[in-house]
């Protein structure tokens, strides 16, 4: 190859490097900006040279780059896969040509990107061939590589003041069931008036027309109840959640019913309620949510006034798992709690 010839290839390898979009090898990340591509194929070996004499300038910004929850819960079920297939992390990354364990746990973790081409690569090494997980993975790469946003999130975005939110309602999105203990009625299952009055109350918005916004959202959600694939929810209500007053008798009345009348008729929805008689209880240390989905692993969500804390850690989320477990055997049953609802219905 001529010098003019060389000149040009680096040029170009350079280039390709600093888009991302050249590896060393089939498989191999390469860092670039705040993040790093998977890519499955190279120009040319003089342009993989190149890229490699290109690559060190980028290494500590991969070092920097934050996942984002698209990220993560690609890389969760990425991990769920390689699992499933009975494959270690070291063999994984042998037969996906990537460089070592280390590259794979990046990827799992969130913190590279994978192309489409590097996406087939796992579907065959993992023995992926169910048409349904398939759809579903390329999905959450899908939003892992675009970073798209909720059609929610676009219209409701204004009105959101807790930080983080937007991230749970990607989760929420996502999810094929979500199980939940609170201590009062969950958004999912609230009447308009009834939102109305705790999110008014919560005195997070400076006027009623942004806190009327936040309820159009809050409502709007509800709509994972009645979609084509309905998210399914098992709730666990302490008996507070039913017994404060919330926006006076008529609006408390009105909630009660509508418990009653998804616990009745919507086999997807299960309702417990914890008595006050149970004594000490494994939720005794606040409120928390559990997310399921279809590909990767559960999140645990614990909810403050102005965050939300996110939990993806398996140690983690198996204590939550175990708590919530530990309060379904110490709620009534479905039929009792049901019995306990109509009687604060009478009562109102």
């Amino acid at each position: 190859m001529s010098k003019a010839a060389r000149t040009s290839e680096r040029a170009r390898a350079a280039d390709f490097a600093s888009q991302g979009q050249v590896s060393l090898y089939p498989g191999a990340p390469v860092a670039c900006g705040r993040e790093a591509v998977v890519v499955t194929s190279c120009p040319s070996e003089a342009s993989a040279q190149w890229a490699s004499e290109a690559m060190p300038r980028c290494e500590e910004a991969v070092a920097e780059a934050r996942p984002n929850v698209h990220r993560r819960r690609f890389g969760s079920a990425l991990r769920s896969l390689r699992v499933a297939a009975g494959l270690g992390m070291d063999e994984a990354a042998e037969r996906l040509g990537l460089a070592g364990k280390p590259a794979l746990s990046k990827i799992e973790n969130g913190k590279q990107r994978v192309s489409g081409l590097g996406l087939t690569a796992f579907l065959k090494v993992y023995g992926v061939d169910s048409e349904e997980t398939v759809a579903k993975t390329k999905a959450m790469a899908s939003l892992a590589a675009s970073s798209k946003r909720t059609n929610l999130l676009d219209e409701y975005k204004e009105s959101i003041q807790t930080e983080g939110f937007d991230d749970f309602l990607h989760l929420e999105e996502m999810a094929s069931k979500a199980e939940l203990y609170l201590h009062m009625v969950p958004g999912l299952l609230q009447t308009r008036e009834y939102a109305t009055s705790v999110v008014e109350r919560s005195h997070l918005w400076t006027s009623k027309r942004e806190a009327g916004r936040f309820v159009d959202l809050r409502l709007a959600r509800q709509a994972a109840l009645t979609r084509e694939a309905p998210l399914s929810v098992w709730c666990i209500l302490d008996e507070s959640a039913l017994r404060r007053t919330v926006g006076g008798p008529d609006v408390m009345r009105a909630q009660l019913q509508l418990l009653l009348h998804v616990a009745e008729e919507y086999a997807h929805v299960g309702i417990q309620v914890l008595p006050f008689d149970v004594g000490a209880f494994a939720g005794m240390d606040g409120a928390f949510q559990l997310l399921h989905f279809e590909v990767g692993s559960p999140v645990a969500v614990v909810e403050m006034k102005t965050t939300s804390l996110y939990l993806e850690e398996d140690g983690d989320v198996d204590r939550y798992r175990t708590a919530f477990d530990a309060l379904r055997t110490q709620a009534l049953d479905e039929q009792k709690s049901q019995r306990c609802i109509r009687e604060l219905i009478k009562d109102c």
